[in-house]
């Protein structure tokens, strides 16, 4: 992750299969800043600029502002449709950090 926005974030991701379940997994490295309604999202941008409902996916909100974490995946999600995860604040509409998928 890199943060966005003037917002501290770290660590790294990657999609895990488990039991035919797939997962959005935040490494133990992870760290992002504190936020009032963060969600954890895949978005069709490397980098992304705007958040219309077409343009991404919401896996959930953010379980802990740091550490190891899953968010599952929808299985008719097409994860080819995606470039990145993003930790995103809903309330204020501003990206906390992304990282390529």
């Amino acid at each position: 992750f890199v943060g966005a926005d003037g917002h501290s974030t770290s660590g790294g991701v990657q999609i895990v299969e488990e039991n035919g379940q797939r997962y959005l997994e935040l490494d133990s490295s992870f760290r992002t800043d504190s936020g009032p309604d963060l969600f954890v999202l895949l978005h069709r941008d490397a980098v992304p600029g705007s958040y219309n409902s077409d343009d991404y996916v919401n896996l959930g909100r953010v379980q802990s502002f740091n550490g190891a974490q899953r968010y599952a995946i929808p299985a008719d999600i097409d994860l080819s449709a995606f470039q990145s995860a993003v930790i995103w604040c809903q309330d204020f509409d501003v990206t906390f950090g992304y990282a390529t998928i």
